[in-house]
């Protein structure tokens, strides 16, 4: 306990940090990044394959009493025809994203999955929200490699606020569960839900750390504008907290793969993935959705390329990459964990 008041403590004196520290917070978390994940930047294709959610957080775009938008489900036709396009791209792993809906509908993934396999020899990502041990376990034997799914907030009254009929415990018991199957397991949490503090900030970067995720993702908290939280601003006023939220993560968890968020890019037009790539980032994932569906998959507002199409999300991609002079990452681009264990046996 001692040694987590500690920690906590330390994490909030930095997410405070301005000038000279805040530049020197920015170099320790970029330094850090490059000794222990190195300076290659990976690539993931992300495929928004449904807007369709049971769920209703009272923020997300694509809520289930949301109706302004056109709801829909790619065909199995469709995702594969998206990963068979990324085979001869720098692009080795496919995200394959969409609002919760559990049943029937998943052993259709699991078949598209199986296709994707056999297809290509792409690493396969799925975030698709809670299911249980046994759907989680059909969908790894099918051969899903990965699967991400944010806690959003280490603190169970405002998880419980913002996500109606859904519980934090829940939600972790879920990436218990992967975790238990040998699932490379993502998740990660918003910054700035109305009612954070810094001490909460602080409790979401310890969470990951002691989950012991191979990736973490985190973004700004932005509302939809056709939710009940559509007037609520951040919970900071300073924008810059989304960068030092970053910096101290990677200094926290520094194995773990750090993905530069679209919605960095929301906040921070055109700028916010390049400056998280060099404050601690070492992912990027180019949205390669089929450009119809786009509009479609608004989580929050001001995301950006929803008129591309995927060959010109890629081609942004590798510009935004070069202008930093950081080489595309090669491979898979595993968990340090996995590839660690694999050279032990």
């Amino acid at each position: 306990m001692k040694k987590h008041d500690s920690e906590k403590k330390a994490i909030i004196e930095l997410l405070k940090s301005s000038g000279e520290d805040l530049d020197r917070l920015y170099r320790e978390a970029d330094e850090t990044r490059r000794k222990y994940v190195g300076d290659e930047v990976y690539l993931r294709g992300i495929v928004e394959f449904s807007n369709i959610c049971r769920n209703d957080c009272l923020y997300c775009g694509i809520r289930k009493s949301n109706r302004k938008i056109v709801r829909y489900l790619m065909t199995p036709e469709e995702i594969l025809d998206v990963a068979k396009m990324m085979v001869d791209t720098p692009l080795n792993t496919i995200v394959l994203q969409s609002g919760e809906r559990p049943g029937p509908q998943d052993r259709i993934l699991g078949e598209t999955i199986k296709a994707i396999k056999e297809h290509t020899n792409l690493t396969i990502t799925l975030s698709a929200g809670n299911r249980d041990y046994d759907t989680y376990k059909y969908l790894r034997d099918c051969g899903m490699d990965r699967y991400l799914l944010r806690f959003e907030t280490s603190n169970p009254l405002l998880f419980e606020t913002f996500h109606k009929g859904s519980t934090l415990k829940e939600r972790l018991m879920c990436i218990e569960h992967l975790k238990n199957l040998g699932v490379q397991t993502g998740s990660g949490f918003m910054i700035g839900l109305p009612g954070e503090t810094y001490e909460t900030l602080a409790e979401n970067i310890l969470l990951c750390k002691e989950l012991d995720l191979d990736m973490i993702g985190i973004g700004p908290f932005i509302p939809h504008g056709d939710t009940p939280l559509k007037d609520i601003g951040n919970a900071y006023d300073d924008k810059e907290i989304f960068f030092k939220a970053l910096s101290v993560l990677r200094i926290f968890n520094k194995e773990a793969h750090i993905p530069a968020t679209t919605s960095y890019d929301a906040v921070f037009k055109g700028q916010g993935r390049k400056l998280a790539l060099k404050r601690g980032a070492n992912i990027y994932m180019p949205n390669i959705t089929p450009t119809k569906y786009r509009k479609e998959y608004q989580l929050y507002p001001g995301k950006p390329h929803i008129t591309d199409n995927g060959e010109e999300s890629i081609k942004y991609a590798i510009s935004t990459i070069g202008s930093i002079n950081r080489p595309i990452g090669q491979g898979p681009g595993d968990s340090i964990k996995k590839r660690r264990k694999t050279c032990q046996l």
